[in-house]
């Protein structure tokens, strides 16, 4: 029966790690993403960018001054710069691939995955010289 090397489990683990963490659901954005997205402003505290002031609103100058303060209150504290500025990009952050292109890179990162562990059971099966 096969019974992995300690660098056999190794690449196994990491490998499973990255797939889970990295694998894109239907809907939303990966394990990884979230992951991300919480560790950089786990209390919600840093300030958003607020969404494009709807068509119908832009002769109401309440709602006007109201997004232009929500706006200019983000883009201060981005300005600081730092690391509040790349911790206020990395809350924004998307996926970095199609999910489709995403699940292929994945899949070719398993099976080589599983060439790395074949080669090194080759290894650790050769007989000494």
């Amino acid at each position: 029966m096969f019974q992995p090397t300690r660098a056999q489990w190794g690449v196994i683990c990491a490998v499973a790690v990255l797939v889970v963490v990295g694998w894109p659901p239907t809907e939303g954005t990966s394990l990884g993403v979230k992951t991300i997205r919480w560790a950089v402003d786990p209390q919600h505290r840093l300030p958003e960018l607020p969404a494009p002031l709807p068509m119908g609103l832009d002769d109401d100058g309440d709602a006007v001054t109201a997004h232009d303060l929500q706006a200019a209150s983000y883009y201060d504290v981005y300005a600081r710069g730092g690391v509040t500025a790349w911790r206020m990009a990395m809350k924004d952050a998307v996926e970095p691939f199609d999910p489709a292109t995403a699940r292929q890179l994945l899949v070719g990162l398993v099976v080589a995955g599983a060439l790395v562990v074949w080669r090194l059971d080759a290894r650790r099966t050769r007989a000494p010289r």
